[in-house]
């Protein structure tokens, strides 16, 4: 059987075949973002360029909310997709059958598989830290999308709001004190903005003063190299994911919660202060045998999430099929 994953993303689309359990390397470009039928055209395009012969499905994901059953992004961030009718639209351009999902929920469907790709975790929640927090859900082994298909959005659950007095009117998303104001890459940047101003000598201080960029990524390469007001950032904004660990665990009760995007690139320095926090604030007698991990595919679990929806897509109509043809 043999699928084809795409990650579209905002800045580049990323394709690989999967055959024999087996994904291919993937194949970039840069987004084509000008106009919707171009970014179509473009997908069709790369997916032509690798398909092998006896190609049987798409997938693909995007970074939007998507209606799954009839495979329309229904809202999109950084790609012009808006109320495209785009399962219909690639699978009339490439032939054969397309799926349409959110990207962090097919990283998450990725995650749940090992490096052979066998299913190693049933129940998964993946938090994906990058310019803002997203997020998949994997349940009995499938990915669980809601009542409309966006189901995961972790990052806009309320961890921070100040509500001793008021409830505080609601702004544009992402609202004040969700967890994606306060443990986004943005997040970080602002706390690394905050030092660098409040602390001139501390390293970022310096490369503020120097002209330099004082961003998230600045602030983790500052606190492995073993600056004090670094490190104390860097800890806050682990902190602050583990709180979003903690409801992920409150919630859901899952195997695994995985932290994958950008932000799992500070390795260590996010994965320790975060899964202490977390155990601070998940309810005694849960969390016991949930494993917190940073995400093991890295990069790839996109377009390997993809590939992995095609191929359940395609392996549950067979199930239906023979089923109905038992009865």
């Amino acid at each position: 059987m043999s699928v084809v994953g795409v990650d579209l993303g905002g800045t580049k689309v990323a394709v690989a075949s999967l055959g024999h359990h087996e994904l291919s390397e993937s194949v970039l470009e840069p987004t084509e973002c000008s106009r919707s039928d171009a970014l179509i055209d473009q997908v069709a395009r790369m997916v032509d360029g690798i398909r092998a012969e006896g190609l049987e499905a798409v997938g693909v994901g995007v970074p939007s909310v998507v209606e799954f059953a009839s495979g329309r992004v229904v809202s999109s961030v950084n790609v012009p997709l808006v109320n495209i009718p785009l399962r219909q639209m690639l699978s009339d351009r490439i032939g054969v059958p397309v799926f349409i999902d959110n990207d962090a929920t097919l990283a998450a469907l990725a995650e749940a598989h090992d490096e052979q790709l066998r299913l190693v975790a049933r129940n998964l929640v993946m938090l994906t830290i990058g310019t803002g927090v997203g997020g998949g859900i994997v349940v009995n082994g499938r990915i669980y999308r809601g009542a409309t298909g966006g189901a995961g959005e972790i990052g806009h659950t309320i961890v921070a709001l100040d509500v001793a007095e008021h409830i505080p009117p609601p702004s544009r998303f992402p609202q004040e004190g969700s967890l994606e104001s306060v443990a986004s890459g943005h997040a970080l940047d602002k706390l690394g903005a905050r030092v660098a101003e409040a602390e001139p000598d501390s390293a970022l201080g310096m490369r503020r003063r120097r002209g330099e960029s004082v961003l998230g990524a600045d602030a983790v390469a500052a606190a492995r190299a073993g600056d004090p007001a670094a490190a104390r950032i860097v800890e806050l904004w682990s902190e602050r994911i583990g709180l979003g660990v903690a409801n992920a665990i409150n919630t859901f009760d899952p195997d695994e919660v995985v932290i994958g995007g950008g932000g799992a690139l500070a390795g260590d320095l996010l994965l320790k202060p975060a899964i202490r926090s977390a155990a601070e604030y998940v309810l005694p007698g849960l969390g016991g045998a949930t494993r917190i991990r940073l995400a093991r595919h890295g990069v790839r679990a996109g377009v390997l999430g993809a590939a992995l929806l095609a191929l359940h897509e395609l392996e549950a109509f067979a199930s239906s099929e023979a089923t109905g043809a038992h009865r």
